[in-house]
């Protein structure tokens, strides 16, 4: 489910020595575990649906997956391939990404000299799959949208992106979108069930919970985290999920704000240093963490708006290059403050 990259056979030697790489991770989970067609694929049904109709009719449109990390967008990518062409995926395929290669320099070389090549097989097209096309600068995508123009005889654009309001009108009126959403709670305990059974590990019902939480239905990050925890013990509890994900335990950050609302700052400032130090998180992972603990605890949902409000504008700082103790420091205060209007 979560998704590497794959690579066009065709390419240059480096790129077919990364393929050979890949393909002999297979101690690497998030390789290992990655579905190879449609009906191993979870969450994204309805998705999954309309991908596999494209498919069995020869008669995909251009497409752009939009979403947020680790909930296959690469993989169906990588499906499609698989799907179109068989054992002639990778001489069909071209992998990009454009995070790395974002210039117009490479639409205008690497992707137009791949697509005006035919394919391999009885499929009239090829494909190109771009990672991260929102990271293209605009002159770029304008040099794309025109050889996607070009050559719709001949290949098939796969755009993925994490935010598709980046990419221009005309690209996106060239595509059929499709919008992925984190991978549901239920298909996530499957996978760690799964994952559990196949590397015959035992985990407790907590450490399956907090994973879940964790990992935000981000299915690479699931994978990473319970190899980590196997790496250490065959044996895993939430204490050793927490510790390898470098995330403070909720009930630890409801302690703080809840210390905090109760008058209490010194000693509220001195847990949250201490989860600072203990887990090794910055001021914007705290934040970040305290925000999702507000809805959690016991207080008005005036006040939690109120803090809500305050935790935006502190992460907004952080962001800009505050000070990160200065800036938590004056969260703190805040939510005293608001704690003495109750």
């Amino acid at each position: 489910m979560s998704l590497d990259k794959f690579s066009n056979n065709s390419s240059t030697e480096s790129q077919n020595s990364t393929v050979s790489t890949r393909n002999t991770e297979s101690n690497i989970w998030t390789e290992k575990y990655r579905p190879q067609t449609f009906d191993e694929v979870k969450g994204q049904t309805k998705i999954v649906e309309k991908l596999k109709a494209f498919v069995k009719s020869n008669a995909m449109p251009h497409l752009l997956f939009s979403g947020p990390a680790g909930v296959g967008k690469t993989t169906l990518s990588l499906v499609i391939a698989k799907a179109l062409f068989g054992n002639n995926w990778r001489a069909n395929t071209l992998d990009l990404n454009a995070s790395d290669e974002r210039g117009i320099d490479v639409v205008r070389t690497k992707v137009k000299d791949f697509a005006r090549t035919k394919a391999l097989g009885n499929v009239p097209f090829k494909l190109i799959y771009l990672d991260e096309s929102d990271a293209l600068t605009k002159d770029a995508q304008q040099a794309l949208r025109r050889t996607m123009e070009n050559y719709t005889k001949t290949c098939r654009f796969i755009l993925s992106c994490n935010y598709s309001s980046k990419i221009i009108d005309p690209i996106q009126s060239r595509c059929a979108i499709f919008r992925f959403k984190p991978i549901e709670k239920e298909h996530i305990m499957s996978m760690i069930n799964h994952l559990v059974e196949k590397e015959s590990l035992t985990i407790t019902e907590d450490a399956k919970l907090a994973l879940a939480d964790i990992c935000g239905g981000d299915c690479r990050r699931l994978e990473n985290i319970l190899q980590s925890c196997a790496v250490l013990s065959k044996e895993i509890n939430a204490e050793v999920v927490y510790s390898m994900a470098s995330i403070a335990k909720p009930k630890e950050v409801a302690e703080v704000l809840s210390l905090a609302l109760n008058q209490n700052f010194m000693t509220a400032r001195k847990k949250l240093l201490d989860l600072m130090l203990n887990y090794g998180l910055s001021g914007g992972d705290i934040i970040k963490q305290m925000a999702k603990e507000i809805w959690n605890i016991e207080t008005t949902d005036r006040i939690k708006v109120k803090l809500m409000d305050k935790c935006g504008e502190i992460e907004f700082r952080l962001v800009e290059g505050s000070d990160e103790y200065l800036q938590l420091e004056s969260f703190l205060a805040t939510v005293m403050l608001i704690g003495s209007e109750k």
